[in-house]
């Protein structure tokens, strides 16, 4: 995913620049520093992803990205929650305020990885959507469709997968938002399953491979809208 940084705030290029060096599917293009520097390296690259800031010298953060006819995904980075409601009638993909943590930065490109993939909609390219779990001092790719299944576990969720089980310091609520919702779908307050690892289901309980998952009342008569 080729990326640019539109921000009129050096330290702000160091610090993207480092969390995305960190991850190998993001390739920066190039580091502009005002909306006019930008629309020239749109028009010269074939860009996927924005950085973008709203405070910026000639054009604004969203004066510049109302200009754009076929605009890239854009993930706004920025010191002014205000602007947070008029960014998502835009479709921006996330509004991160400033300063953000890698963690934070993270969900916000498992978003933009997630939704991509879910235009492809053959199971080949279902089984090659990938997110990034930070595990301790790690941070580990998983292929959504190797997960069985997500539990919570007081602070923290277990991650289930046909070859391994990761624990992560997250809320259930959040790993919910970012998995494909076709997929995935919440059936008791501490799991998480997926659609097509199901073996069966009895009573108030699911079976997936050797676990045996419970179905939580409340859950039980949305789990209808989701099964054939």
């Amino acid at each position: 995913m080729k990326y640019i940084i539109v921000d009129d705030e050096p330290i702000a290029h160091d610090i993207i620049k480092g969390y995305c060096d960190a991850l190998p599917s993001l390739i920066l293009v190039e580091h502009c520093y005002d909306a006019i520097e930008a629309m020239e390296s749109l028009r010269n690259n074939t860009i996927d992803l924005i950085f973008l800031d709203l405070n910026m010298p000639k054009l604004k953060g969203f004066e510049f990205l109302k200009t754009l006819q076929n605009a890239p995904k854009v993930i706004v980075t920025t010191a002014y929650q205000e602007h947070a409601l008029e960014g998502y009638e835009l479709n921006i993909v996330d509004y991160l305020l400033k300063p953000f943590s890698f963690e934070r930065f993270i969900k916000a490109i498992n978003k933009i990885e997630l939704n991509t993939e879910k235009h492809n909609t053959s199971n080949s390219k279902k089984d090659e959507e990938r997110l990034f779990l930070r595990s301790n001092k790690k941070r580990i790719q998983v292929k959504t469709g190797d997960i069985l299944f997500v539990e919570a576990t007081g602070n923290y969720i277990k991650v289930v997968t046909s070859t391994t089980e990761i624990q992560v310091r997250e809320k259930i609520s959040d790993m919910l938002h970012i998995l494909p919702t076709t997929e995935f779908f919440q059936v008791h307050k501490s799991f998480i399953v997926a659609k097509k690892h199901i073996n069966e289901i009895e009573g108030n309980r699911i079976v997936i491979n050797d676990f045996v998952i419970p179905i939580g009342k409340m859950y039980k008569s949305s789990l209808k809208t989701f099964l054939p």
